[in-house]
């Protein structure tokens, strides 16, 4: 598919309702509301053509509108809670835009203001894949975990002991060779996915689901006060490069 005549939508997730840090989406980041380097970001990409905010938040719509985003709505309360599964908010910023504005995209591409250090290069290169095969659903930025998923391990059901998270045996929480693991990842900020998969299926990703690997440094997800410091460090340490 080519993306000549497209429409691509941005989508920025922003609520104002935190508990673990309260207004991270505007924390002061290398000199700017963190948000507005989300923004910056997807305004820099190739395809991207609209760049809309969606936030539950009059503060955060006036940062988001003074960096370039665009504010049509203002997000229900109903899909800004913290059990608000994030595909709520897409869903209803595509109703919303094609039954106020007759405008429905060929594709959205979500992104989140706590992943700063991602590139306008990565949300292309995310576009460009999901665009060059038409059997796809979607495109995720990822990262390598640091632990693969079979080293992961969780406490049995009775609280006593440890067990492995995928087999739920003790025996398996016996150390073993990192590379004997096939790799595991994480999302990593940037999904695109067609809108008729958010619409039809409620779901961000469907079921074919392409990749593009950033390294774990660019995908650190600012949750803390010391997420926030290790990012600012990790933006000067590639600012100088």
């Amino acid at each position: 598919m080519s993306s000549r005549n497209l429409k691509i939508l941005g989508l920025i997730g922003a609520r104002s309702g935190s508990k673990g840090m309260p207004h991270k989406n505007i924390a002061p980041f290398a000199g700017k509301p963190l948000m507005a380097w989300i923004i910056e970001t997807a305004k820099r990409s190739r395809y991207i053509n609209r760049l809309v905010l969606s936030t539950d938040s009059f503060e955060y719509a006036e940062v988001g509108k003074k960096f370039g985003a665009e504010i049509p709505f203002l997000r229900p309360e109903e899909f800004s809670t913290d059990e608000s599964p994030e595909v709520e908010y897409v869903e209803h910023a595509l109703r919303w835009l094609e039954e106020n504005e007759r405008y429905r995209p060929d594709l959205v591409v979500r992104v989140l203001p706590t992943l700063p250090l991602q590139t306008a290069d990565d949300i292309d290169a995310c576009v460009a894949k999901i665009l060059n095969d038409n059997e796809a659903h979607s495109c995720m930025v990822v990262a390598e975990t640091k632990q693969p998923l079979n080293k992961a391990l969780m406490i049995s059901d009775d609280g006593n002991y440890l067990v492995s998270a995928l087999t739920k045996s003790g025996r398996d929480a016996n150390p073993s060779s990192r590379q004997k693991h096939p790799a595991t990842y994480f999302r990593a900020n940037v999904i695109a996915v067609r809108p008729e998969v958010v619409l039809n299926e409620h779901s961000l990703s469907g079921e074919r689901v392409l990749h593009h690997v950033i390294s774990r440094d660019r995908a650190i997800d600012i949750d803390s006060p010391t997420d926030l410091f290790l990012a600012e460090q990790l933006f000067k340490k590639f600012a100088e490069q």
